[in-house]
């Protein structure tokens, strides 16, 4: 009996060790992932959600679909980007000081526009390879508005004296500035990347320091939306609330597509239209009352919401035209400029490292391990680097946009994101489709901007979901550094510019 019960006791005694063991181990495996890898902390857990969101995907990140859906998925995801891309020229031409009816402003929507097919296609091949989109960003906005609101680059009062070259050299100094910034202040991403410093770091971008800077973008520019809504408020609000009849209320209602068929349904296949393109559908509807107010003389000469206003820009802009590398003549480089820039490029950073993990998991495909996120964040400052050098006056990162787009078609496939950098390409050749954007009125844009802006408001604060907003400290770091952020970018910024240059 007494060998019995020692025998009992030793494999008590070994049991319980095995179950520390395994404890501590989980232990572990929860703090080695415990920021952005903390999506999925365990093994099992990591490979079961995967197998799961694989089973709800028609295409998986390595398939590839008939060349015809490719192509209409890949038009999508260029439908989806291009809104939010084209915002960024939009908003800082004026600022370099160009004309309301300068045919560039087509060239360099064209231009982002065609750099960003060119990064799509070296991120999702070489990159992190996962099927993920690169587009114009938020993020170098502020440091860009910041350096174009310094004294030597304050806009003349007027514009009517100046010849055409004259005034084409006004605005492509200012480029040349933004040029030189932004080449200097990747190559610093390019560093981090290449360099593997991003995976060494990872364990210290929490959401608490993601949160707050990417909310900071959104409200930043909330001057610039209420300046374009502005000019007239009814078109504005209406295009506000078209949006969020669309995205909000209707986002559910499926519309049948003709010729097709479906035998789950007994009828046509059905897609969310109003769910995956409700900015361009908005956009649409309120260009075409604009016109009919415009036509029948509704709006008066001088109201910014007639469609008659920009129509210069669509005539005089050349229907081919290839963007190529220091078009705007070589970029400038001034060491305050550089350091501004810096910001952008960090919060750009900090940003995508989060799409990546948010990619992964609804394409169906592992967790990007640490050499990928070094690769992609070092192809992401390669990307920037060239958006620089052909003169885009932004940088690129990637796009959560279309991250949402593949939970929506259930196609994860990387292919699909390879065509829509083609038809980036192709359709950036095209001059006319630039000036398009350009043409759409003033007060419709404001609307979007509204609508857009506090969405990057949201999505950062969104980060917080999982923050203990009931500890003092998280509270205190979270309202200082949006309240204090907001600060610097009305007061500090071009002070600190000045100071270094």
């Amino acid at each position: 009996m007494d060998n019995l019960a020692m025998e009992l006791k030793e494999n008590e005694k070994d049991e319980v060790q095995t179950k520390w063991k395994n404890l501590k181990l989980d232990e572990e495996t929860i703090v080695e992932n415990r920021h952005f890898t903390n999506l999925e902390p365990v093994e099992e857990q990591r490979n079961s959600n995967i197998s799961k969101s694989t089973k709800l995907l028609y295409y998986e990140i390595n398939d590839e679909p008939p060349w015809y859906l490719t192509l209409f998925l890949g038009f999508q995801h260029y439908l989806t980007m291009v809104g939010g891309t084209v915002s960024v020229p939009i908003i800082l031409t004026p600022l370099m000081c160009m004309a309301p009816e300068d045919p560039d402003k087509a060239n360099i929507i064209s231009t982002i526009i065609f750099v960003s097919g060119i990064v799509t296609l070296l991120q999702s091949t070489f990159g992190t390879r996962l099927p993920i989109i690169q587009g114009g960003s938020f993020s170098f906005l502020v440091p860009s508005i910041a350096i174009l609101g310094l004294p030597q680059f304050k806009c003349p009062e007027s514009l009517d004296g100046l010849s055409e070259s004259e005034r084409r050299e006004l605005w492509q100094i200012r480029m040349r500035e933004i040029q030189g910034a932004i080449i200097i202040s990747a190559l610093f991403e390019v560093f981090l990347g290449a360099a593997g410093i991003i995976g060494l770091i990872l364990n210290y971008i929490t959401p608490m320091t993601v949160a707050p800077a990417i909310a900071l973008v959104g409200l930043s520019l909330f001057k610039v939306s209420a300046i374009h809504a502005s000019s007239n408020w009814i078109i504005s609000i209406g295009t506000i609330l078209l949006i969020i009849l669309f995205s909000q209320y209707w986002k559910n209602l499926k519309i049948p597509i003709p010729f097709t068929r479906s035998e789950k349904r007994n009828g046509r296949l059905r897609y969310p239209i109003f769910q995956v393109f409700p900015v361009l559908l908005t956009i649409g509807l309120m260009w075409l009352v604009c016109y009919i107010l415009t036509v029948t003389n509704v709006f008066d000469k001088t109201n910014a919401a007639r469609t008659d206003i920009k129509e210069g820009i669509l005539r005089d802009t050349l229907w081919f035209r290839f963007p190529y590398p220091l078009q705007w003549g070589i970029p400038t480089i001034t060491a305050g400029a550089v350091f501004g820039m810096l910001s952008g490029v960090i919060a750009g950073t900090v940003e995508s490292i989060g799409d990546y993990y948010a990619c992964a998991r609804i394409s169906g495909a592992k967790p990007p391990p640490v050499h990928a996120i070094n690769r992609g964040i070092m192809m992401e400052g390669i990307g920037c680097v060239l958006a620089g050098l052909w003169g885009t006056g932004n940088g690129t990162t990637s796009y959560s946009e279309n991250i949402g787009a593949i939970s929506v078609t259930k196609v994860g496939s990387r292919r699909v994101i390879q065509a829509a950098g083609c038809l980036m390409i192709f359709c950036a050749l095209i001059g006319k489709i630039g000036a398009i954007f350009i043409s759409i009125p003033e007060p419709i844009i404001g609307g979007v901007f509204c609508i857009v802006f506090a969405t990057v408001t949201a999505v950062g604060l969104s980060n917080l979901q999982g923050v203990d907003l009931n500890s003092p400290r998280n509270i205190f770091v979270i309202g200082f550094s949006l309240f204090f952020g907001l600060v610097c970018n009305l007061h500090s910024s071009t002070l600190l510019i000045c100071k270094i240059s």
